[in-house]
């Protein structure tokens, strides 16, 4: 397959997320129409596709520099900022990026837009510092996130707000949590030195690679020894510190992360609900790997603790749904699907899917309000809300994780029920 076919589809995923879908959908959607790809193909696509998200700001502040007036199908605006992406930030040869986009751009249209993109992107070759820095003078342009996104952090994170678009703008690293009954950091330290793999020790059952592999290379992935998951994904155990023979409600489990990290952590009794059974099936085969059990349920929620009448759980992870924006680095896609009241109608739907969960809590029991969102409303307003909503629950302590090399941004709040 050549390179204008990897651009052409590339551009697809480009227009479809400004359609509004989500980009990894329609990335799983592109594998399976075209099994063929070999994988480095696969791979630069995949790369083209993120990171046109990661810098859509920039790239359509450079494409309307050079336009004087928009373009007007979607199919070649896309394809162009393809290109753009691949001259502006990839290492691709600039002479194959011109010539391949133009190849594509002639079977769009009847081939009436070969010129106009050859010309726009011979214009960039020539002018791209000055054009780059132009591409700066708009907030989006500079920062990449629509204009009320960076106002919020501006304002809610004063001190902190250019680490997290820095950190937005940046690759994700891959961070491995090792299965606590097999090893720890340092010895699979050692192992993956054996397979010529550098780490960074990040805790005692925590690593960061030096450089991103496929799983299927991982040493003891297979058999459970080590898993993916984020830095700041893996504090949630911690912060639980669930103890042997203690009851689970994981509520929002899929895809089963904190559940396979919590049944490592200790041998506690595990119940793990999510409203999506394609997704619980993940949480299924995630804990079959870690050789490890727990007790399933395809159900919604806020439904299934309302209607709950077993024995009340020692601990409940309330992993709720949110706007995802602390994990904009690994999906960058959020940062231009999200509006800006959404934020708010989230936290509403969480308010009584947590007052729900409260009810299977155990007094003396506790319960962690978790997000991997940056939003006041669905973190620390929330957990105002819920505390005053509750006087039987105080707050032992709360945090905003803000994004950084080593991790994405998440919120914990550790709540009390008294008994």
């Amino acid at each position: 397959m050549s390179l204008a076919n990897v651009q052409t589809l590339a551009a697809h995923s480009v227009a479809a997320v400004e359609a509004g879908r989500n980009l990894s959908d329609v990335l799983a959607e592109i594998w399976r129409g075209h099994p063929q790809l070999p994988p480095q193909e696969r791979g630069a696509l995949q790369d083209i596709a993120y990171g046109c998200q990661r810098f859509s700001g920039s790239l359509r502040a450079l494409l309307g520099l050079m336009l004087n007036k928009p373009l007007p199908r979607a199919d070649i605006r896309s394809l162009i900022l393809v290109a753009l992406y691949q001259l502006a930030y990839s290492r691709n040869a600039t002479h194959a990026v011109v010539n391949e986009a133009v190849r594509a751009a002639g079977k769009i249209g009847k081939g009436q837009y070969k010129a106009l993109t050859n010309a726009l992107l011979r214009r960039f070759l020539r002018e791209r510092d000055n054009l780059m820095q132009q591409a700066q003078h708009s907030p989006e342009g500079r920062y990449n996130l629509p204009a009320w996104w960076l106002a919020r952090l501006q304002q809610d994170y004063p001190n902190h707000w250019q680490q997290i678009t820095e950190a937005f703008n940046s690759r994700p690293p891959m961070t491995l949590r090792i299965n606590r009954r097999h090893s720890d950091a340092e010895g699979y330290l050692k192992i993956l030195a054996e397979h010529g793999m550098q780490a960074e020790v990040l805790g005692s059952h925590a690593v960061i690679l030096a450089a991103p592999v496929p799983v299927s290379a991982l040493p003891l992935f297979a058999e459970g020894g080590v898993s993916v998951q984020d830095w700041g994904a893996q504090q949630a155990a911690a912060w639980l510190n669930v103890r042997n023979g203690e009851r689970v409600l994981d509520a929002c489990a899929a895809p089963g992360g904190k559940s396979g990290h919590l049944l490592e952590w200790a041998n506690c009794q595990l119940t793990a609900l999510d409203i999506d059974p394609e997704r619980l099936q993940q949480v299924y085969d995630n804990l079959a790997r870690l050789h490890l059990n727990a007790e399933l349920h395809a159900a919604d929620a806020r439904q299934w603790a309302s209607c709950y009448d077993g024995p009340q759980f020692d601990v409940v992870l309330a992993d709720v749904p949110c706007t995802a924006s602390g994990v904009v680095r690994r999906h960058p896609d959020i940062k231009w699907l999200r509006r800006e009241q959404d934020a708010a109608n989230t936290a509403a739907q969480q308010a009584g899917l947590l007052d729900a969960l409260w009810q299977t809590l155990k007094p003396g029991g506790r319960m962690l309000l978790s997000t991997c969102s940056l939003f006041d409303e669905e973190n620390g307003s929330q957990l105002q809300a819920f505390l005053q909503r509750h006087a039987d629950a105080s707050c032992r302590r709360s945090e905003t994780l803000l994004p950084n090399p080593h991790q994405d941004g998440f919120y914990y709040a550790l709540i009390d029920k008294t008994a």
